[in-house]
């Protein structure tokens, strides 16, 4: 029996459960890697719920894994956030659901809706010391397309501070 997997916009009633989401994240980020998000602001989250930007997988009716899309992207993309792109952020799997190749689903997702809108690249970034993670999303297809260092105070999250970070794109056919 195949599982019904659905991606739909979260609401104001998922709060809990993103946060719930965040905090299993940074658990596993502290056990697996030498850094780990600082948390999140819940006003963000509230304002990419009212825009449509936060999102929510759902297999056979339970939420299996979150993410988060933005249009613009200036403090990490620079130059080249001029393109007309989509952002993935902060994409948490519940551990019942490891395994599921949830990325792999959510860049399916992110080509579809990017070819109604007439977007051109699907980015994403995560640390640049973490090897495992940048063979995981080139081997779902992201090209690796440099690194930049964030100076602190760039408006990011505080996790964000003096670290280095690698970039990814697909580009939409």
């Amino acid at each position: 029996m195949s599982s019904q997997i659905q991606i739909i916009n979260s609401n104001l009633e998922d709060i809990d459960t993103i946060f719930k989401f965040y905090d299993m994240a940074i658990e596993h980020q502290k056990k697996v890697f030498n850094k780990h998000w600082q948390g999140f602001s819940i006003d963000l989250v509230k304002q990419e719920i009212a825009e449509q930007r936060q999102y929510k997988i759902l297999v056979d009716g339970i939420v299996a894994s979150i993410f988060a899309v933005t249009f613009s992207d200036p403090e990490i993309w620079g130059e080249r956030d001029k393109d007309h792109s989509i952002y993935i952020h902060r994409i948490v799997t519940s551990p019942k659901f490891r395994g599921y190749g949830f990325v792999n689903i959510i860049i399916d997702w992110a080509k579809e809706y990017s070819k109604k809108r007439g977007i051109q690249y699907i980015r994403m970034d995560t640390w640049a010391d973490n090897e495992k993670l940048l063979a995981y999303y080139t081997g779902c297809g992201f090209s690796h397309v440099g690194s930049i260092k964030i100076e602190p105070n760039s408006g990011l999250p505080k996790h964000y501070d003096n670290i280095s970070l690698n970039l990814f794109e697909i580009e939409v056919d």
